[in-house]
């Protein structure tokens, strides 16, 4: 079942919950399709399903703060360890060279990388145990971490909802634009195989032999 149909059949209290969870544990370090299950319930909330965008990205936002508040603090514990554990765990996502990009690019851009990582897959399951293995300080982490985690949540919610709405707008000032078209598209063809008809029956009586009448 795709993951859309699924939330559509639970209350708006466990989509909350479900939004919430899975992208907190994607932040915390584990492959989890945090922006997939958060772009489908915010499709839902622009189908009048019950669900208030607003909430659902608060939810989102906290998810996405509290699972990289925890995240930076199992990095800071577990250290260099760590990532190697989570290397052979999740090889696809912690390789060594995965590993490596993600370091550089927090040496590089420090605080930045934890913002603008939000955005980006990869570093979105880094950044929170990363940052902690790195030991960067915390209130520079928790700044980038809040900002990053309600500018894309909240802002993906917001943009996913308005396009939503829009596009059933659209489709309903276009459905009998639609139906039109589909008439006179149908009118149209008939009227073209009426008249291919027409012509090949006209060419087939054109080319029998005219009847020789019988000798007396």
């Amino acid at each position: 079942m795709h993951v859309q149909e699924w939330l559509d059949t639970v209350p708006a209290v466990a989509v909350y919950a479900v939004v919430a969870l899975v992208i907190g544990v994607e932040s915390l370090g584990i492959p989890l399709p945090g922006e997939i299950v958060l772009v489908s319930a915010a499709l839902l909330s622009s189908r009048h399903s019950g669900i208030n965008p607003v909430v659902l990205g608060a939810c989102a936002s906290i998810g996405a703060v509290v699972g990289d508040s925890i995240g930076y603090a199992i990095g800071r514990k577990g250290g260099r360890p760590l990532l190697a554990w989570l290397g052979k765990k999740f090889p696809r996502h912690f390789s060594e060279g995965h590993v490596a990009t993600a370091e550089r690019s927090f040496e590089k851009w420090g605080m930045w990388a934890v913002f603008f990582g939000r955005f980006v897959a990869l570093l979105r399951i880094f950044a929170g145990p990363l940052a902690g293995v790195l030991r960067m300080p915390y209130w520079k982490f928790l700044t980038a971490n809040f900002l990053g985690g309600v500018v894309w949540a909240g802002g993906t919610t917001a943009v996913i909802y308005y396009v939503g709405v829009v596009a059933e707008s659209w489709l309903k000032k276009f459905s009998w634009l639609g139906l039109v078209a589909a008439v006179l598209v149908g009118l149209a063809s008939m009227l073209v195989v009426r008249r291919k008809a027409a012509k090949a029956a006209a060419q087939r009586e054109a080319a029998e032999p005219e009847t020789v009448p019988a000798a007396d």
